[in-house]
């Protein structure tokens, strides 16, 4: 392997410590579920499954999963979900 191979490497394993870095601003996954595999995809800031509970919820825990997972690489529009948690009363 030549030695401007091994630098590229060796830059891509210190910009993988470093997730900040990356911007995701759109993207579809394939989400291996619980009960069934749904396609989650994020356009700009908005988020979408193909799960049930995304229909009737507007958000659901794939989507809560990869936002969780890719915090550091997401804007901070894209980083939570639509719904707003309120504690109990």
């Amino acid at each position: 392997m030549n030695s401007s191979m091994i630098s590229k490497i060796e830059k891509a394993h210190r910009y993988a410590q470093e997730p900040e870095r990356v911007s995701i601003a759109t993207m579809t996954a394939h989400f291996h579920g619980g009960h069934d595999d749904y396609e989650v995809a994020l356009e700009g800031e908005d988020w979408t499954c193909s799960c049930h509970s995304f229909e009737s919820l507007g958000t659901c825990s794939h989507i809560m999963a990869l936002q969780e997972m890719l915090s550091t690489m997401l804007p901070a529009d894209s980083r939570y979900g639509h719904l707003e948690l309120t504690p109990a009363d």
